[in-house]
């Protein structure tokens, strides 16, 4: 594994930028903590440290799609795509605020599919709402998971007017405390300004060159024929794993739209997408009939990656 994730970051430790900087939490964080990261690691010692802790969430995402047997059979599958999901663009390869949060994401899920196994939901629902505003602190398009709690308990669970606040209530209970922590520190207004991004209007008009995601052409027709994979074997398979891709379809949704939360986004904030895409993408692998196509699909992938990654 960790030999493919190298060779998916040939091009980049090829053309190593002369600087790189990483900023891990929001600005408005940073009264609360105040650890000056932006240029702490040279360029090569970035790009290894977001190697490293993106192996350690491949091996832990692996884990959780196995433990709750999304795929039908344990494989290494799921920690494969997602080494090579997060291989894709240029900005995944560094370390960001996305990168950081992938961990809170994948704790998320594991959470969401323990709900199905249990009789009271209460506890979990209010750490998930905590997890949310750990999120929200790092990156703050994180916020985009709030309703997901509301809409995983849709999914899996009946209406309880308790499972559906105290989700809230966890949320509220971290920001209450950070907004205690401003007026003691006389900035409350700054804390008010937290909450401005959210007025921001869903933009009409993206710059996009299209150059550079052409690399994305692989993995769109992968997630293509996973779809209709997972259509054909959908009502055959156990009822909490069509909940669970249920679930993380709408995961994969919010974290695509809540981009508009960032003005001038970055790109690297669609590295929040790669878990649900990667077990879609190991989904499909695991299923495929003829095994020319998908290997060629993935030889094809890889070689975009390295391709775009040098020129």
């Amino acid at each position: 594994m960790a030999g493919i994730a190298l060779i998916l970051r040939t091009g980049m430790l090829y053309n190593t930028p002369e600087k790189l900087s990483f900023d891990f939490i929001e600005p408005f964080t940073k009264l609360l903590i105040a650890i000056p990261l932006e240029n702490a690691f040279s360029p090569i010692a970035n790009i290894f440290i977001a190697l490293f802790l993106m192996l350690i969430q491949a091996f832990i995402f692996n884990k959780v799609v196995n433990d709750y047997n999304l795929l039908g059979k344990p494989s290494f599958l799921p920690a494969l795509m997602y080494v090579t999901t997060c291989s894709l663009l240029k900005p995944f390869l560094v370390l960001s605020p996305a990168l950081i949060c992938n961990f809170l994401i994948i704790w998320m899920i594991e959470k969401f599919l323990s709900v199905y196994r249990r009789d009271d939901v209460r506890s979990v629902m209010f750490d998930l709402g905590m997890i949310v505003a750990l999120g929200t602190l790092i990156y703050f398009p994180f916020i985009a998971m709030l309703p997901l709690l509301w809409i995983g308990l849709v999914i899996f669970r009946p209406f309880s007017w308790r499972e559906w606040i105290i989700g809230l209530i966890g949320f509220l209970t971290i920001f209450f405390f950070l907004g205690v922590f401003y007026y003691w520190n006389n900035s409350l207004d700054q804390f008010y300004n937290i909450w401005l991004p959210l007025a921001t209007k869903f933009p009409t008009n993206l710059k996009i060159d299209l150059y550079n995601y052409l690399v994305l052409i692989p993995i769109v027709i992968v997630i293509l024929l996973g779809i209709l994979q997972l259509r054909n074997n959908f009502f055959r398979s156990f009822v909490q794993v069509r909940k669970s891709f249920q679930l993380l379809f709408f995961m994969f949704l919010l974290r695509m739209i809540s981009f508009y939360f960032k003005p001038d986004f970055p790109v690297y904030h669609f590295l929040l997408c790669a878990p649900p895409v990667s077990v879609l993408m190991a989904y499909y692998f695991l299923n495929a009939g003829k095994r020319w196509i998908y290997e060629s699909l993935y030889l094809f992938l890889i070689v975009f990656i390295i391709y775009f990654q040098l020129f």
